[in-house]
């Protein structure tokens, strides 16, 4: 007997590449039967057993594709060291290493699963999904429970009413337990006819209520779909059966098992079959014929006809006909009461060898945290078709600079209180939009319970926090903020989790060591958090999971990674880093963090392309932003967490006269290696919390118009300005400014906490202050700045030349393109002419000055110094230069308006 496999574009490896995805609407799948076949002679019983060929006869047999060598594909483990002269042979070692145990690890990870999408997308079978056989299925891993069931308001929180089925049909040998929750039959309404009736629930829920029965689809279906003839065999299903047997035995066969002789196997009797039927018409003939030469192989050549072949691909499924028994939503509704319905509340109850215990679900999608002191709930969400939130924008494209606005929900209102995602959409994002950004970027959203901890120890990775709203109000977050040309990115917490166990992920089946490693290990250094097993599959796939969800189920934008010195060493970042290579591959560091990075990089810009992805990283890990293939992280980005501290530490700590221009440009642009990966700011989030203050609140504080210390105003102000301009110019593509610091917001955050009696006093915004000329013009300041890279395209335009560092006159300039940067920082000497070498010879214009009065200077620069035009004089290594008025703690932008050949 010979059996055909057809050839399908679902293959899971293909020329090597493991990324060869199943197409996201499963629905839509085609199945090709190509011209050349691949076919298996499969033997039967009682066939006799032939000698085995020796290997090396075996091997030549198969004309497969030669493999591709890693070289080939261009994949080197060491690779970025090469690029950049880097020699450790330390470290070289350990990227080899690593390469190797990610290929295991990818290894490991096909063995469980059909691909890496699929590794990917947890979130479509576990947790809680309505099923369109009227039911409702939930699936959660709790590998160390020996009982799972649900237990809610919809059934009187009952722990046996709704449990999981005994056996495999209940839970797998990795410890996942699947619990059906049946919709109830309302009073007076029969069962359906068919065992496996489907209803569409929210898709077309509008169809299938015509009233047309089954019967009639099905008579429809033979009309339509079989040809004349086809359905014979339909009809008379043994009619074929019968004459097979007759083929095969003759007339008076044997009637008994007892009377049935041995019989040959399939290629003897199809060779006697074909020599028996030789001089037959070719129309009695099977249209299609096996050539084997008579040589052992185990893929055969198929010579088929080319009429009948461009038939059978013709020919599709009856689908539509099975898609057309569906019932509608209504019908449903007629017939049934939700198994668990919309808005219930929920907790999943397992029986450990330490008890029973009660558990928000970990794929949980709506979880109440803390409801007025009682324990922690999640609650099902499944709306109504049409109160379900309606996609109307598309994400923008993403630009070759980002200027990002960084958020944080509960704190966006003016009022002393926890804000709404509604109240953001209406007061923050036109704001944003306003002031020249194309980003935000949220933190605090993935629900946590503790509120003061700004959502940094996440409870429940796959929610959205209830404090805010609804699932759906975030989605309407995402999707105005994207009608306004905003791209949508989220702070993520990967790199530890709360260890709250009542509503968190910690001893969340019983046992210590379900997604978290057990001991000291487990546990953050410093923070009291728990620390992900990385080198667990199934947390893998959680944690993967959680990544294409929010994509996918929120259209996020990008991700920036927190923290993740934390994850990487077992020292969780706290050490002393002196430089030296060997300790980025000594015993602190946590390999499995590092593979599951490279992971997260590489299936994200698969499936997504246009993902955007962020590292903090204090220790900036090498290879960050290199490609996965050439033995980096693959980033898109990454932060420079030392220009900040910098600013500080300037502000705070050391005179005016004494701060170092050279200290200043060097930590600006970090790793030059790495510098068009960068991201910058000033001041973010972190300066303005946990006891800290932001750069205003220091420098100038509340502004006092009667106050008679206006030089210490000014001098406030001028700094503030000079800082976020050359932050902001200096080098990085990415620039990232906090909520309200760029109307230099005078107040600190602080979230309710005992200390402070949970006073919601300072978590806010005082937006109000935008009322007062000082902050309007500090606001109008940074626009400009915004402006300037929206038309310049400054942060775009690669890395700058900067051709003059000054730390006696504490003056820094660089040319970035046309545009020629040029800062001041001495608190008191200012400069009538002063030289500067340019590239270019011709008239340059003042483009952007922080000493306008516009913009709260005192406007020493006078319109009629505005053009100016360079001189033949040797400055800074150029032929050419401008002599400017620079005054003290200033900055000015010129821009080449005109170029002169001499």
């Amino acid at each position: 007997m010979t059996t055909f496999i057809q050839p399908s574009p679902l293959t899971l490896l293909l020329d090597g590449s493991p990324f060869n995805f199943q197409p996201h609407n499963r629905g839509n799948q085609r199945f090709i039967i190509r011209r050349r076949w691949r076919c298996l002679a499969s033997e039967q019983p009682h066939r006799q057993q032939r000698p085995q060929p020796s290997k090396s006869a075996q091997q030549p047999k198969r004309r497969n594709k030669k493999s591709l060598t890693d070289s080939e594909r261009g994949i080197d483990p060491v690779g970025f060291l090469t690029k950049h002269g880097i020699t450790n042979k330390a470290f070289a070692q350990f990227l080899r290493e690593r390469y190797k145990s990610v290929k295991d690890l990818k290894d490991e990870i096909l063995r469980r699963h059909i691909n890496f999408k699929d590794m990917a997308s947890g979130y479509e079978i576990l947790g809680m999904h309505r099923n369109v056989q009227h039911r409702v299925d939930f699936m959660d891993w709790a590998p160390g429970a020996r009982y799972c069931s649900l237990v809610g308001d919809f059934n009187g929180w009952s722990p046996t009413e709704n449990c999981a089925r005994e056996g495999h049909f209940g839970h797998d040998d990795y410890g996942y337990w699947f619990i059906v929750l049946e919709d109830k039959l309302k009073e007076g309404e029969k069962p359906d006819e068919l065992y496996f009736q489907q209803y569409n629930y929210v898709d077309d829920y509008d169809k299938g209520d015509s009233g047309v029965t089954i019967e009639e689809i099905i008579k429809r279906m033979e009309d339509e779909y079989w040809e004349p003839g086809e359905d014979r065999f339909i009809n008379s299903r043994y009619e074929k059966a019968a004459k097979l047997y007759e083929q095969i035995f003759g007339p008076n066969g044997p009637q008994t098992e007892d009377e049935l002789e041995e019989l040959a196997d399939a290629e003897t009797r199809y060779k006697a079959w074909k020599e028996q039927h030789k001089d037959d018409p070719p129309s009695n003939l099977p249209p299609f014929d096996v050539i084997d030469n008579g040589k052992e192989y185990d893929i055969f050549n198929i010579v088929d006809d080319p009429v009948w072949r461009e038939k059978i691909r013709a020919k599709k499924p009856p689908l539509a006909y099975w898609l057309e028994t569906r019932k509608g939503r209504k019908a449903w509704l007629k017939k049934y009461f939700p198994g668990i319905p919309h808005g219930s509340k929920y907790r999943v109850y397992f029986n450990t060898p330490g008890g029973p215990l009660e558990r928000v679900p970990a794929w949980a999608t709506y979880v109440i945290p803390d409801a007025e002191g009682m324990q922690a709930f999640a609650i099902h969400w499944e709306p109504p078709p049409d109160s379900m939130y309606k996609w109307k924008n598309i994400p923008p494209k993403v630009p070759k600079s980002l200027r990002i606005y960084e958020c944080h929900i509960g704190i966006c209102g003016s009022e002393p209180k926890i804000s709404s995602f509604n109240e953001f959409i209406a007061k923050v994002l036109p704001h944003v939009k306003e002031s020249g950004y194309n980003a935000i970027q949220l933190f605090g959203v993935i629900e946590h319970k503790d509120y003061f901890t700004a959502g940094y120890r996440a409870t429940n990775l796959y929610a959205t926090s209830s404090r805010y709203g609804t699932p759906d109000d975030f989605k309407r977050v995402v999707d105005e903020a994207h009608g306004l040309g905003l791209l949508v990115l989220l702070d993520i917490v990967h790199s530890y989790a709360a260890a709250d166990e009542m509503v968190g992920l910690s001893l969340f089946d019983g046992s210590n060591d379900c997604y978290f490693h057990t001991g000291k290990r487990g546990h953050h250094k410093y923070w009291g958090t728990r620390m992900f097993k990385y080198g667990d599959v199934d947390v893998l796939h959680y944690l993967l999971s959680n990544l294409n969800w929010w994509v996918e189920e929120y259209q996020i934008d990008g991700f920036q990674f927190h923290s993740l010195s934390s994850m990487m060493y077992t020292h969780n970042g706290f050490a002393t880093f002196t430089g030296d290579m060997e300790e980025y591959c000594n015993q602190y560091v946590d390999k499995d963090a590092l593979m599951y990075l490279i992971l997260a990089n590489e299936i994200l810009h698969v499936l997504h392309p246009n993902i955007i992805t962020i590292a903090e990283d204090s220790t900036v890990y090498p290879g960050l932003c290199e490609p996965t293939s050439q033995g980096g992280l693959g980033f898109d980005y990454y932060v420079n967490l030392s220009a900040s501290e910098m600013w500080l530490n300037f502000i705070e700590n050391v005179p005016d006269d004494k701060w170092n221009m050279t200290k200043i440009v060097s930590t600006l642009i970090g790793h030059r290696t790495n510098a068009d990966k960068m991201l910058l700011y000033a001041e973010n989030h972190n300066q303005s919390i946990s006891g800290g203050q932001s750069f205003a609140e220091i420098l100038f504080g509340e502004i006092n118009q009667s106050s008679d210390s206006m030089d210490s105003f000014y001098r406030g102000l001028s700094i503030l300005k000079i800082i976020k301009l050359i932050t902001f110019t200096i080098g990085a593509p990415a620039y990232l400014n906090f909520m309200g610091n760029e109307f230099g917001h005078p107040k600190r955050i602080e979230f309710p906490t005992p200390s402070n009696n949970f006073s919601f006093l300072l978590a806010n915004r005082c937006w109000d202050l935008l009322e007062n000329e000082v902050h309007c013009n500090l606001l109008s300041f940074d626009k400009e700045m915004m402006k300037l890279d929206e038309n310049e395209s400054v942060l775009s335009r690669g890395l700058p030349n900067i051709h003059h560092v000054n730390n006696a006159t504490l003056v820094i300039s660089y040319i970035r393109g046309p545009l020629l940067f040029i800062f001041n920082f001495h608190p008191t000497n200012s400069y009538e002419r002063y030289s500067v070498g340019v590239d270019e010879a011709g008239e340059y214009k003042v483009v952007l000055n922080t000493d306008e009065v516009k913009f709260s200077g005192q406007g020493l620069i006078k319109n009629n110094q505005y053009l100016q035009r360079t001189i033949s004089k040797r400055v800074d290594s150029f032929r050419n230069c401008l002599e400017v008025p620079l005054p003290s703690r200033s900055a000015q932008v010129y821009k080449l308006i005109r170029i002169l050949r001499i």
